[in-house]
């Protein structure tokens, strides 16, 4: 059975973030190009909802799309009262209450004031756009923010900061209830990486690389074709034709990291994919990856991540 998801829309709503999870999750098909997810977008009464872009949107749906809604997604939203006064109106307690027992519930940026109005975030961990952040703690103090994450998972409450964090929020979601196959196949569909790590910090502040400054994207790429040679800093600077000095600051430039640590991360990917995706053995799967030995995609999984491999497959393994 397909999984009903309803997104509830709020005057004034931000429109990106309304737009994300009907993208998203309704791009998401199994094997057979089954759809994954029924999606909705439904309002708290009948009228249209204004948008911070500048347009008015009319809603298909009222609110009793959220009494029959697996999964509930509260996009952002300037919506008086949660978002600027830590208060929750009847006409939301209202709409809250349609909600069944059970359902699982989402916040995409401001959204998350919303849940925390409704008591839905007390002694959990959450997140919201780094932006926010003082706001949030200032009128929610029992909820424990982490304005520095893309999204936290808290099994049947999540959050996701803002804007694009929305789309790495849907593509979790598709992971962990279908398998990362049917979260690539609905990246691969809307043009998007397909995965970001929940932990990753929400603002990264470099420089754009200079226009004429040579790209070092053909090395990544054939970097992450042949994950399992040796990739020190020489080769890779080899493969780009440049001084090793050159090619440290041009692939820092483009990517925010040092090429030792994006090379461990490619790896790590690619070691989850084939825990998640293949029956193959623990140590064939370090050596496929270029992390060589099980222990030592056991010792990495285990920093960041905090499980074993085994644990990891078990958790994650495509059904």
């Amino acid at each position: 059975m397909t999984h009903r998801v309803a997104v509830l829309a709020l005057d004034v709503a931000v429109g990106y973030d309304l737009a994300i999870p009907p993208q998203i999750l309704r791009a998401a098909t199994g094997p057979g190009g089954e759809r994954l997810y029924d999606v909705v977008v439904c309002g708290v009464d009948d009228k249209p909802v204004r948008m911070n872009t500048g347009f008015t949107a009319v809603l298909d749906h009222g609110p009793e799309a959220l009494e029959t809604a697996d999964s509930v997604i509260v996009p952002g939203t300037m919506v008086q009262g949660p978002r600027f006064d830590g208060v929750f109106p009847d006409h939301l307690a209202e709409a809250f209450a349609r909600i069944r027992p059970g359902a699982r519930v989402m916040s995409i940026c401001t959204g998350a004031f919303v849940l925390a109005a409704a008591g839905l975030l007390d002694g959990r961990r959450a997140t919201t756009h780094w932006r926010y952040a003082d706001d949030f703690r200032a009128l929610y103090p029992r909820v424990d923010l982490d304005p520095d994450v893309l999204w936290v998972d808290e099994g049947d409450v999540l959050t996701s900061a803002g804007l694009g964090a929305g789309v790495d929020l849907c593509l979790h979601v598709i992971r962990r209830d279908f398998g990362s196959e049917a979260a690539n196949r609905s990246a691969r569909h809307c043009v998007v990486p397909p995965w970001r790590e929940g932990g990753q910090s929400q603002y990264i502040s470099r420089p754009t690389p200079p226009a004429d400054a040579g790209s070092v994207a053909p090395t990544r790429e054939w970097a992450v074709r042949n994950l399992a040679e040796p990739l020190d800093l020489a080769a890779l600077a080899a493969h780009a034709a440049m001084s090793v000095r050159t090619f440290s600051r041009h692939f820092r430039a483009e990517t925010g990291l040092s090429p030792g640590a994006w090379v461990l991360q490619q790896r790590l990917r690619r070691a989850k994919h084939l825990l998640e995706s293949t029956n193959l053995p623990v140590d064939r799967v370090a050596a496929e990856s270029g992390l060589g030995t099980a222990a030592s995609l056991r010792q990495h999984l285990r920093a960041t991540i905090g499980v074993s491999p085994l644990a990891y497959r078990k958790t994650f393994r495509t059904s």
